[in-house]
């Protein structure tokens, strides 16, 4: 694991990320917090375009959920701009 995963997990807490593990899965997210084997992000905001359907959207919110990715994992990394989410 490169040390510098880990710096630029914590000098990006609070952004969108886009990450690549080994094993070829891809994980979208913001930052929430970062310690010394993973890195936990919270999903994306879900755009609304309108139409029928529950206000709020699937379950009741985020709720302090979210997953973590070893930071041994982590094949790529990749800070996401504003306008993609």
């Amino acid at each position: 694991m490169p040390a510098s995963y880990y710096d630029m997990c914590r000098r990006g807490v609070g952004k969108a990320v886009e990450i690549r593990t080994h094993d070829g899965r891809i994980h979208r997210g913001i930052i929430h917090r970062v310690d010394n084997r993973m890195v936990y992000l919270r999903p994306l905001p879900q755009r609304n375009y309108g139409g029928y359907g529950y206000p709020w959207g699937w379950g009741w919110g985020w709720g302090g959920f979210g997953f973590g990715v070893a930071l041994g994992a982590i094949a790529g990394l990749a800070f996401l701009p504003f306008f993609f989410w």
